[in-house]
């Protein structure tokens, strides 16, 4: 059912489940950033609408065709996600080899945000006039898509990717607003035009307080005809409350090899050979990541950079109440993002704010492309995490993350949510982590 997610035994369970007839009403898809959770909501969706069970894998049935083109309207697909990267990387493809399978990973690349501004979601809703052309420019565009000449098919692409980035920045929030959970569940509780409903909602740990609380009620008592697929990397972000009506399904790790050859059967592009003897994080997060104007390779010594300062900001306040010797972890800390920053064009912070923002900023654009600032304290988290590792018993390792995770969350949320400027969010983190990190140390 689910071969062409590669090595995820979470999916071989899924099919398991299915067949015995033990699925939950409610699931939880959770593991690393790309490694299969939203491809396999979405084929979940199709398989539980699939009119001939019998062939689920090939089947050409109406449901499964409408399914694969992200056109059924018993799927409700809401939730954040890098369009952009992978819109870019089926554009790509579709350049190589613009045979039937290309276009349609292109057109369904596109349709994965057009999902994000279903009228389900936005009814009544006065922000729609502002993305309503780019949406109905996007659908007429995507109908024809199919039967374009090879050679028409660059300027096509071209207009449909300008088109959708301009729709991504505009309409999409970081958080998934109030609003949409609400909307959601009224439409679950509809019933279906086929045989059952999904409402996959991705990376869901990204969701507005009065949002989280609109779907525990939901979870609580779900609709007999609806299946809810929740994923995310960060499952401890969850509620405990909402984590607990769900039957979870972890998907894990790639490795290398495994990364190369979904990018090679999916994009056609050899961009991980060798991948054997390359790093473990290595993988198909880097490859979309590089199809960005600012790929993550280059925010990471820019999050490593302001994780560098923050150290060195704390151990100073420290030293200035005569705290000594300094916490283990805040050294490593420093340390660790000291050997990226200097493997880089960065060198070592300084100790003035100012100017350790403005060369964030340099080096990212100024923040300017949608999503890019979520992606840099995702980037920020990750350092911090992976610094834990590089020294050996810590009094408060899983404190000093937690404080992380706080803060970050705070300006993610002034910036995603209420727009404000990064420099005044970054400003204030910078203010906020130093504060909250020597208060650790009395």
């Amino acid at each position: 059912m689910f071969d062409h997610i590669f090595e995820q035994p979470a999916v071989s369970q899924l099919g398991l489940d299915k067949k015995a007839g033990i699925l939950a009403p409610s699931m939880l898809f959770s593991g690393p950033p790309a490694s299969g959770k939203g491809t396999a909501g979405l084929e979940f969706a199709r398989i539980l609408s699939c009119e001939d069970p019998a062939t689920p894998e090939n089947c050409t049935c109406h449901a499964c065709s409408r399914h694969r083109l992200l056109i059924h309207p018993d799927l409700l697909n809401l939730g954040p996600r890098p369009f952009s990267a992978e819109m870019s990387a089926a554009a790509a493809r579709c350049f190589r080899e613009p045979d039937p399978v290309g276009r349609l990973l292109f057109i369904r690349s596109v349709r994965k945000l057009l999902a994000r501004f279903s009228p389900v979601l936005w009814e009544e809703d006065p922000r729609f006039k502002k993305v309503s052309e780019s949406v109905f420019a996007l659908e007429e565009a995507l109908d024809e898509f199919f039967s374009l000449k090879p050679e028409e098919l660059k300027k096509s692409i071209d207009k449909i990717l300008k088109n959708a980035v301009k729709l991504e920045s505009e309409g999409m929030s970081e958080l998934i607003p109030i609003g949409h959970i609400r909307r959601a569940a009224a439409w679950s509780h509809l019933a279906p035009m086929g045989k059952r409903k999904v409402l996959l909602i991705e990376n869901a740990d990204r969701m507005q307080e009065g949002a989280r609380n609109s779907l525990l009620k939901l979870l609580e008592e779900p609709p007999p005809l609806i299946s809810i697929v929740l994923t995310s990397s960060r499952e401890k972000a969850l509620l405990p409350t909402i984590v607990s009506r769900l039957r979870p399904y972890r998907f894990i790790r790639r490795s290398p090899e495994v990364e190369a050859a979904v990018i090679r059967a999916v994009f056609k592009d050899t961009f991980l050979e060798g991948a054997s003897t390359g790093s473990p994080g290595f993988g198909i997060s880097t490859y979309l990541g590089s199809f960005l104007p600012v790929p993550e390779d280059s925010l990471r010594p820019l999050a490593a950079f302001f994780a560098a300062f923050i150290a060195r900001g704390t151990i100073i306040l420290l030293k200035s109440k005569g705290i000594s010797p300094f916490p283990d972890e805040l050294v490593a800390l420093g340390k660790y993002a000291t050997t990226i920053t200097e493997a880089s064009t960065l060198g070592k912070p300084g100790q003035d704010t100012q100017s350790v923002i403005a060369t964030i900023l340099a080096g990212a654009e100024k923040f300017e492309i949608r999503g890019l600032f979520a992606q840099f304290l995702r980037m920020l988290l990750q350092v911090v995490s992976e610094s834990r590792t590089s020294f050996g018993q810590a009094t408060h390792p899983a404190l000093i993350l937690d404080i992380w995770r706080k803060y970050t969350a705070e300006a993610a949320h002034a910036v995603g949510i209420y727009n404000q400027s990064p420099v005044l969010a970054l400003e204030r983190l910078s203010t906020e982590l130093r504060r909250g990190l020597a208060e650790q140390w009395p």
